[in-house]
């Protein structure tokens, strides 16, 4: 079962389906769970083999009457929305710098049903931070635009250990920087980031897929990134198929730059080395 899966089944239970109730209206937590998810893919920093960084602060913005209706509730929501990001975290292999915290705030500028995420990187011993900036996000909109992740120059605080692409030298009588070798995998839909951290990853519509592509075209679960030299792209008996660089095809050998059309929605495979 999927994260926000399982996720959406505990906001059932809790306060005698309160949640259920509050949530009917524009926002939905399955949605706002899903936008934290995104803002972990697209701000998580490489810092060597074993270890990916990602932010550990989240302030999700609302507008007025969203806030008003959900504000009771905060404290819980936030604390369920924070273990589902430390379980998503969990499953992609991500680390953070510090504990997990959600909160919800009010925005006025934002139109009822629109929110915003917006995310840093706290440590828990330093009070430095770099707080990203998420565009504002219709609830039902899917695939949100938020920002690539910040540059170097934002980045967090290095954590304990060598440096990313230490070694030491021969014999043990030095160190300096070494190549990396290592294979990046991601993958680009509408402007936003979602990295390949695992052996497989699937797409599709369902809350269960590892990345939800909300077009009405899409299956539940429409297709599957397969990480490896070379990565490949299996169809995974959708109802429209899949379209790999103009060519509809149900498996295919994917490149960097490789275009992949799944319903309406374009996907980008991107790969690199270091």
């Amino acid at each position: 079962m999927g994260v926000l899966k399982r996720f959406e089944q505990r906001l059932e239970g809790l306060v005698n389906g309160t949640f259920a109730k509050v949530f009917k209206s524009e926002v939905q937590p399955v949605e706002i769970a899903g936008a934290l998810q995104r803002e972990c893919d697209n701000n998580a920093t490489i810092w060597n083999r074993e270890r990916t960084v990602v932010p550990n602060d989240f302030i999700v913005e609302l507008s007025a009457p969203d806030y008003e209706r959900l504000s009771p509730y905060s404290g819980q929501l936030g604390d369920e929305l924070a273990g589902m990001v430390r379980e998503y975290a969990k499953q992609q292999r991500y680390t953070f710098m510090g504990s997990v915290k959600v909160h919800l705030e009010k925005a006025d500028e934002l139109d009822t049903g629109l929110y915003r995420v917006r995310s840093r990187t706290l440590a828990s011993s330093s009070s430095q931070s770099q707080r990203g900036s998420g565009a504002p996000n219709n609830a039902y909109g899917g695939q949100g635009g938020y920002p690539p992740g910040p540059g170097p120059a934002g980045a967090p605080p290095m954590p304990p250990g060598p440096p990313p692409g230490y070694a030491p030298g021969a014999g043990g009588t030095g160190g300096g920087p070494m190549p990396r070798t290592e294979t990046r995998r991601w993958i680009e839909i509408n402007g936003n980031r979602h990295q390949i951290s695992r052996p497989t990853l699937v797409l599709g519509r369902s809350t269960e897929a590892d990345v939800r592509v909300d077009d009405p075209g899409v299956s539940r679960k429409h297709c599957e990134i397969r990480a490896g030299e070379p990565s490949t792209i299996q169809d995974l008996g959708s109802t429209n198929g899949i379209v790999v660089d103009g060519q509809h095809t149900t498996r295919a050998t994917l490149r960097d730059g490789s275009r992949i059309v799944v319903g309406s929605t374009t996907i980008i495979y991107r790969q690199a080395e270091g």
